[in-house]
């Protein structure tokens, strides 16, 4: 499986669940819906920053130091086209069963702005978790050259 995908189907599916958990709770504690959605946002963003660290670790890894490492960018980028999409989809589909409270959104809201807010969800933050995480990551030692014995 490309890795791209793994992401998309991962971070898609904890977004379908966070804002299934949100809607039943807007529905049940209605007063406390500025801080549910900021506690759904934090643990979407940081779920996604702590992927990009791993990935940004491990890429950082598997170069020598001062190397060029994996093009991460194209890779977040499908994961999260692909992520918002599909859970926009997923999201519009659940919101038709009884007890899901998802938004009533209609489905093209669900595949451009609704899409488009999670893409960048998805992409920002794990560009900022591979920069840190290739920040942080030690990388290979370049090879040492054989110095000459001192006569």
């Amino acid at each position: 499986m490309n890795t791209w995908v793994l992401r998309a189907v991962v971070l898609g599916a904890l977004v379908v669940f966070l804002r299934a958990v949100l809607g039943f709770a807007m529905v049940n504690w209605p007063t406390h819906g500025a801080l549910l959605r900021l506690l759904c946002l934090l643990v979407l963003v940081a779920a996604v920053v702590a992927w990009g660290v791993l990935d940004g670790r491990a890429d950082r890894g598997r170069v020598e130091r001062g190397g060029q490492g994996a093009d991460l960018t194209m890779r977040w980028l499908r994961a999260g086209l692909a992520g918002g999409i599909g859970s926009g989809l997923v999201a519009w589909i659940l919101d038709f069963l009884p007890r899901f409270d998802l938004g009533d959104n209609g489905l093209l809201f669900e595949l451009t702005a609704g899409a488009a807010f999670i893409v960048l969800l998805i992409f920002i933050p794990a560009l900022i978790g591979a920069a840190i995480g290739r920040r942080v990551g030690g990388g290979r030692k370049t090879r040492a050259e054989p110095q000459a014995a001192h006569a």
